[in-house]
C-alpha cells in the first residue's frame, strides 16, 4: 500500500508530520499512522500555553484498534489547537495533513528539526 508522504514536511520516527512557517511548527499524524489506527473516535491535546518537549508525550490518539500516545517531534509553546478535533476526532482519518492537523507551536529553536526525518527518510521507514 502507498501512503501520502509530503515534501514539504518533516516527521518524527513516531510518525508525527510537522510543517514550519516563520517560527511556528503545525503538526499532525501521518497517512500511514492513521492508517495503522484505523478509525479515530477520540484526540486528547494539550492546551494552548503549554510546552512541549522533544520526543516527550503530548496527546494520545484513540481509535477502534488501539490508544496510542503522541510525542512531540519540537521543543516550543503550544499557540492553537485544532478544536475541531473535539467533535471531529475522524479528521484525523479524513485529510491527515490537511483539516486532521493537532497543533501549532511556537518553536523555542530550530534545532529539533534537524533531527527529523525528510519525506525520503520516513517513506524508507514505512516501507
Amino acid at each position: 500500500m502507498s501512503f501520502e508522504v509530503p515534501e514539504d514536511r518533516k516527521y518524527s520516527s513516531e510518525h508525527e508530520w510537522v510543517e514550519t512557517t516563520d517560527g511556528t511548527a503545525r503538526v499532525g499524524i501521518s497517512d500511514f499512522a492513521q492508517d495503522e489506527l484505523g478509525d479515530v473516535v477520540f484526540v486528547e491535546l494539550p492546551s494552548e500555553g503549554d510546552e512541549l518537549t522533544q520526543d516527550e508525550e503530548f496527546g494520545v490518539v484513540e481509535s477502534i484498534k488501539a490508544v496510542s500516545d503522541l510525542y512531540a517531534p519540537v521543543n516550543g509553546t503550544v499557540t492553537a489547537v485544532n478544536d475541531a478535533l473535539e467533535d471531529q476526532p475522524e479528521l484525523v482519518n479524513d485529510d491527515p495533513f490537511g483539516e486532521g492537523w493537532m497543533l501549532e507551536v511556537e518553536l523555542a529553536d530550530d534545532s529539533g528539526l534537524d533531527e527529523l526525518l525528510t519525506a525520503d527518510e520516513y517513506r524508507e521507514q514505512i516501507e
